[in-house]
Order: C-alpha cells, then sequence, then structure tokens
C-alpha cells in the first residue's frame, strides 16, 4: 500500500499500489546532450549525479524490465534549421542560440548509459516544447499498452517533470513518483513542488520502495 501524507493539504490517504500489468514508466529527457557527458546546463546535471538521481532512474529502469513494465523514454531533439521547433520561452530561446543543442542524430540525443540496454524500450520524441504530451504519440501509445498508471522519472522539476505531471493527472492516469528519482534546481525548490504540487496529483514514494514491489 502507498501510504501519501500531504501534511499542508490533505491527510495521510492509503490506497493500494497500481497492479504492475497496467503501468508504465515514464523517462523524461534523460538524454546526453541534457543529463549526460554532454549537458548544456551542467549544474542540473552536476546535481542529478550528486542526488543519485540518474543512478536511481537507472535502477528504475533495470526493475521495469525484471517485472514487464513498459518504459516510454520522452526525449526531444532539433533540427539543425530549428523548423517545427518554437523558441516562444526564455528558456527555449536561450538553448536554441547553441546550434549543437539536441540536434538529431547527434550524441547529444542518445539516451544516458545509466538506463541500460534500451533497444526493447519504447520512444516517444518530440520537436518541440516543454513538456512530453502535447502533440506527441506518448497517450496514444500509453492506451495501446492497456497503461492506466505511470511512474515518471528524470528532470526537471522545474519545467518538464512537471508538466508531465499535470498533463498525466488530466489525461486519467493515475500517479507514482519517486521523490529521488527526480531533481530540480535550487534542489530545495524541486523538493518544495514535489510536497506542494505533485503530492496533490499522485503518490509519493522511493526507489527502494518501489524497486522492491516490482520485485
Amino acid at each position: 500500500m502507498w501510504q501519501n501524507c500531504r501534511s499542508r493539504y490533505h491527510r495521510c490517504v492509503t490506497r493500494p499500489l497500481p497492479l504492475a500489468a497496467s503501468t508504465a514508466l515514464i523517462t523524461m529527457e534523460l538524454q546526453r546532450g541534457v543529463v549526460g557527458d554532454l549537458a548544456s546546463m551542467p549544474a542540473l546535471r552536476d546535481v542529478a549525479i550528486e542526488k543519485g538521481t540518474l543512478l536511481n532512474c537507472g535502477r528504475l529502469a533495470s526493475a521495469a524490465r525484471r517485472a514487464g513494465v513498459p518504459i516510454i523514454h520522452a526525449v526531444v531533439s532539433w533540427r539543425a534549421d530549428r523548423r517545427g521547433t518554437a523558441t516562444n520561452t526564455p528558456l527555449l530561446a536561450s538553448l536554441a542560440k547553441n546550434p549543437e543543442q539536441m540536434l538529431e542524430g547527434t550524441p547529444a540525443v542518445e539516451l544516458i548509459p545509466e538506463l541500460g540496454e534500451s533497444s526493447n524500450d519504447l520512444l516517444s520524441q518530440r520537436a518541440h516544447g516543454l513538456t512530453p504530451f502535447t502533440g506527441t504519440d506518448l497517450d496514444a501509445t500509453l492506451r495501446s499498452l492497456g497503461v492506466t498508471a505511470l511512474v515518471p522519472c528524470g528532470v526537471s522539476l522545474n519545467v518538464g517533470m512537471l508538466g508531465l505531471c499535470l498533463s498525466a493527472a488530466d489525461l486519467g492516469y493515475e500517479l507514482v513518483l519517486c521523490r529521488d528519482s527526480t531533481v530540480g534546481l535550487p534542489v530545495a525548490y524541486g523538493e518544495q513542488v514535489i510536497e506542494n504540487t505533485i503530492a496533490m496529483l499522485g503518490a509519493i514514494t522511493s526507489t527502494d520502495a518501489l524497486v522492491q514491489h516490482w520485485a
């Protein structure tokens, strides 16, 4: 059972774990150009390494494969001419100044090695926006798999992970977040996002607890 304590807004809520057969692991932008050796935002990569976020994402991926839980990697890649990539936000406009930023077909868009052997995993690719559901095949893919519950992991709680969780909740998915499999900057702010926002959308647990459950 998850015991999800939301001290500021709710009483503790206890509910059964979602079945592995109806669950998918969604990784968010766990790519070399985001949090790997080619990261364009090294501060985010460094804190993800320091906090063990990347290793925990790898542990979740390994446990999911053993348990038969489908994995979908939500990834981003851009064309060299930036066609199809709106730079309407300060974040995207800043990143787009780098001509090598997440360029399709380059090592920057590859998954980080911590995720292990991923050839049998699924990909949901986008060249636009900041979050993985809008305008992509992610929702359709999940529904074709019979998935009703999501375990999101990756970066970052500032934008991408938060948007993933909000969209998933709007689409009717149940959410389970391992708090040590994601991070934001500053770290304390990311923790506040979990406690004050994501905890109102789903259950909060740890990588250890979920790995043990899937085992």
